[in-house]
């Protein structure tokens, strides 16, 4: 029994992307790449992916700054919103960008569930891919197309490797919407995904959410494409206006600071929630959170913060200066030099 060959190809003789087809949308996801987007909950992520899925089907701007490059079907599968959710969605967002959703050419996976480590869910999702040619599938969120461990890398990539073959066999773009993992604010975007590693090192183009106050940073990451950081905070502003934004304003962040010992060094204190003003900013020594005591203050510190009566006297150490200090001799020969005399 022979075995065959696997196709090869001189690098010379491979294909070349024209600029012009480089991007499905400019400057934010590559033409027939795998990614994901990613942020905290409630922070727009399904949002965003149903604005990208808007955009590749009416041609308009995504988020309204974005061109779309490329027009074509797109097919979607939203496994925590109810369907009518879904098109309430879908509808303000085509209203916002001057577009009839009943003209779109978007399509709505309506099973109730979809697992992608089920030979037969991958099968079911490769006829429909087949029946209708979409440029891009949206499957949010990760987390509702498997029961397997994230964590485990030898379980999430064959999961990943089948998206990768959809893409490759269909030249579509594919979406996959992702929670960060616990704790993960101070961390880079790409290793606060939760699970495996394996979920960043797949993405060719990836974003991430992160919302500060009432304000949305987006970063852009891409495999074989100068990732755009400074367009963050100009598209946090166009993500703003965008209509799934509400316009009532929400209250301050409430949240507890973190407590801190105190020094001798004491900072100027901040309200909780607001942002000390340049005129006030405290030394870079000194810059850290105050200490928020709870009230009413316990006993013991409330004892430490009563002040000192007026009449009291300066305290007396306990030990005598090192000039008069005397010898301490055993206290056993003191009692039995009182007893023999």
């Amino acid at each position: 029994m022979t075995t065959s060959a696997l196709p090869v190809t001189r690098a010379s003789e491979l294909p070349v992307c024209a600029p012009e087809h480089a991007w499905l949308i400019h400057d934010l996801w590559a033409d027939q790449a795998v990614g994901i987007v990613g942020g905290e909950p409630k922070c727009g992520k399904s949002f965003l992916a149903l604005d990208m899925v808007v955009a590749v089907a009416a041609g308009v701007p995504c988020l309204r700054r974005f061109p779309a490059s490329r027009i074509g079907p797109v097919l979607l599968y939203a496994a925590e919103d109810a369907l009518h959710v879904v098109r309430t969605r879908l509808e303000g967002i085509c209203r916002a960008a001057a577009v009839t959703l009943a003209d779109l050419p978007i399509h709505v996976i309506t099973a109730p569930s979809l697992r992608l480590d089920r030979a037969e869910d991958c099968q079911q999702l490769q006829t429909t891919v087949a029946t209708l040619r979409p440029i891009l599938l949206v499957l949010d969120p990760f987390v509702r197309l498997h029961r397997i461990d994230e964590n485990a890398s030898c379980e999430v990539a064959p999961l990943l490797a089948y998206l990768r073959e959809l893409q490759r066999r269909f030249a579509l773009a594919v979406v996959l919407v992702h929670h960060p993992r616990k704790g993960a604010g101070t961390m880079r975007g790409g290793q606060a995904l939760r699970g495996s590693s394996e979920l960043h090192a797949w993405g060719d183009s990836n974003l991430y959410l992160r919302r500060v106050d009432e304000r949305l940073f987006l970063s852009i990451e891409h495999r074989a494409a100068p990732s755009r950081a400074g367009s963050r905070s100009r598209c946090a502003a166009a993500a703003t206006r965008s209509p799934w934004r509400s316009s009532t304003p929400r209250p301050s962040s409430t949240r507890r600071r973190p407590r801190h010992r105190t020094s001798s060094r004491m900072c100027s204190p901040t309200p909780i929630g607001r942002s000390p003003s340049p005129s006030s900013a405290t030394p870079a020594a000194c810059a850290r959170p105050m200490c928020v005591r709870p009230w009413p203050p316990s006993p013991r510190t409330a004892a430490s913060t009563r002040p000192p009566p007026a009449t009291s006297s300066p305290r007396r150490s306990r030990f005598p200066s090192p000039v008069s200090r005397r010898p301490l001799r055993p206290r056993g020969k003191r009692k039995r030099e009182t007893a023999s005399s």
